[in-house]
């Protein structure tokens, strides 16, 4: 979601981005899919003629984006962002970029388990409302996730 907001935003007016974002908050925090369809149509016809193709990217990619609503809000709370993906992936890079090249493949997967195992030591903080969503995640993915807890 968030890579496709960003996408939207690129091609909206930095005067219009503001009150252009609050709306599209309409759309990604609906309720369900039904009601995230109504509220691009409303988005559509207030900012449709001006910014066409931001809200045309939407109805394109529409069924890569409507599972994400198929889920209860505390995991899309989650979803929608990746920040902890890419802060992860940021961690990774730096312990390769200053290696121009490795001896074998195995060295560079060493590389990655180590920075990888450090990484995961300092997530200490407690994601907000988390235990909303356990809750949330052990019904949706019923066996899957207590094997793990």
């Amino acid at each position: 979601i968030i890579h496709q907001l960003r996408n939207s935003f690129k091609y909206v007016s930095y005067k219009d981005l503001k009150s252009f974002a609050k709306d599209f908050k309409e759309v990604y925090k609906a309720t369900n899919e039904e009601v995230a369809l109504e509220n691009l149509a409303e988005l559509e016809e207030k900012w449709g003629n001006k910014y066409p193709h931001a809200i045309k990217s939407w109805y394109s990619n529409w069924d890569v984006l409507s599972p994400f609503f198929k889920y209860p809000e505390e995991i899309r709370t989650i979803m929608y962002t990746t920040n902890i993906i890419e802060g992860f992936n940021r961690q990774l890079r730096k312990v390769t970029k200053t290696k121009t090249m490795f001896p074998t493949n195995q060295a560079l997967e060493k590389m990655l388990y180590l920075a990888s195992r450090n990484v995961v030591k300092k997530w200490t903080q407690r994601y907000k409302h988390w235990d909303l969503i356990l809750n949330q995640l052990t019904i949706f993915f019923e066996g899957r996730i207590e094997k793990y807890i």
